[in-house]
């Protein structure tokens, strides 16, 4: 097959837009030998006009000779083996081009067959990520119709999309990702395959899965997307309390969403776990209200808190896996909620814990009363008074993960 080539006066890639450190990769991979293009991602948001995350390059070298060239790489993955290439914080992902582009449906489990870069492209998800660009002769190499599917707005499997579905159901997720990032149409036969094989996602990998909608809830178009997850009858499968919920008029959960969205498009960061208890407080709070009416005596932090947990189990229990860390400071968020604003609604004399993780609460308050002004009095004071009362606490840096020693031999005591 051969591609459509498009030059510089026609896809307007400027030079300069070019991540230095993916050139030096792909100039030392040519000296070297090899083939090597940028592929993807991208190659895509470059031709949409927006900055890319991420530069990722796609090249004929094994694994072991992308390593053996690059003294920064190291090799992961086993289902799909590739270079992760590190410049200080930044890493330059590097991919062997694969074949095993089949029309047989069945789940891949592994993903290791070289192949030549026709091949690689075939294998890929959509039109839009299957295109390489050339930085040196600055020309876009197309050999799926992905241009000019770029520039018609539309979203378009690579092959038959219900087996695309099959073989890799995470592919579902990422239409509806694209779907929400871009605002582009689903062309149709890929949406028919998308309604059909929506039970497949359950086959998936749940790390996988998660991940995906972390990075949506970190994109600043995540309330397109989780509407449109649900619309389309994923979430009911991922997440049935979830679903019903959102199904629900006026919620308050996607407006959340919202607010968060419109945070992150002016450079905000946010801890996940502040993300996934922004998702879920809206629910969470229309169990704690109801129970609420239903006893004698006001609810205390102590059955809240315990409330807090059983609803994040109810969410995402069975299919996901919540890190012990990560549900342990949602929970906080979650609780500290009715310390902020008792159920009684009365505005008290606060007195701000010294928690590490209290400025995530007070965050998610903020976000509230952006949407509620009737909470904006309450944050007023409890910022006032964080401020007043102590040095205002810096939220934690996400921990790193320390790596056990292996034992020796002759560390070992004698029996």
């Amino acid at each position: 097959m051969q591609p459509k080539i498009y030059h510089v006066d026609e896809h307007k890639i400027a030079p300069d837009k070019i991540d230095s450190h993916a050139f030096y990769v792909i100039q030392k991979l040519r000296q070297a030998g090899h083939t090597a293009y940028l592929v993807g991602g991208g190659v895509r948001d470059l031709l949409l006009g927006t900055r890319p995350k991420d530069f990722d390059v796609s090249t004929s070298a094994r694994p072991e000779e992308i390593k053996a060239l690059f003294r920064n790489a190291i090799l992961i993955g086993r289902r799909f083996r590739l270079a992760h290439i590190r410049f200080g914080q930044k890493v330059i992902e590097v991919s062997t081009f694969r074949s095993g582009a089949t029309e047989e449906a069945g789940l891949i489990v592994r993903d290791n067959e070289w192949g030549s870069e026709e091949q690689d492209v075939l294998r890929r998800d959509f039109t839009i990520n299957g295109l390489f660009y050339d930085p040196e002769s600055q020309k876009v190499i197309d050999y799926v119709d992905g241009y000019p599917d770029i520039e018609k707005k539309i979203l378009r499997t690579i092959g038959k999309p219900d087996v695309r579905f099959i073989q890799d159901p995470v592919r579902m997720i990422r239409l509806i990702k694209f779907c929400a990032r871009f605002n582009f149409e689903i062309h149709h036969p890929t949406f028919e395959a998308l309604l059909n094989c929506k039970g497949e996602i359950l086959k998936s990998s749940q790390a996988r899965i998660f991940e995906e909608l972390l990075r949506m809830l970190e994109s600043g178009s995540s309330k397109a997307f989780f509407h449109l997850l649900n619309e389309y009858g994923l979430l009911k499968a991922l997440s049935q309390p979830l679903a019903a919920f959102l199904d629900k008029p006026n919620n308050q959960a996607l407006q959340l969403l919202g607010s968060i969205d419109d945070e992150v498009r002016k450079n905000t960061s946010f801890d996940r776990s502040l993300l996934l208890a922004a998702l879920i407080f809206p629910l969470f709070q229309e169990n704690v209200t109801e129970r609420n009416k239903r006893e004698d005596r006001p609810l205390h932090l102590g059955q809240i808190a315990e409330m807090a947990h059983r609803t994040i189990d109810q969410i995402f229990h069975p299919f996901f896996s919540i890190p012990r860390r990560m549900r342990g400071i949602m929970g906080f968020i979650m609780t500290s909620q009715f310390r902020l604003i008792p159920l009684d609604g009365k505005l008290r004399r606060p007195k701000p814990p010294r928690d590490a993780f209290f400025p995530y609460a007070l965050h998610l308050l903020k976000l509230r009363a952006g949407i509620n002004p009737e909470l904006l009095s309450h944050y007023t004071v409890w910022t006032e008074a964080s401020f007043a009362s102590h040095e205002p606490i810096e939220a934690p840096h996400p921990r790193r993960r320390r790596r056990r020693r292996r034992r020796r031999k002759s560390d070992e005591k004698p029996v």
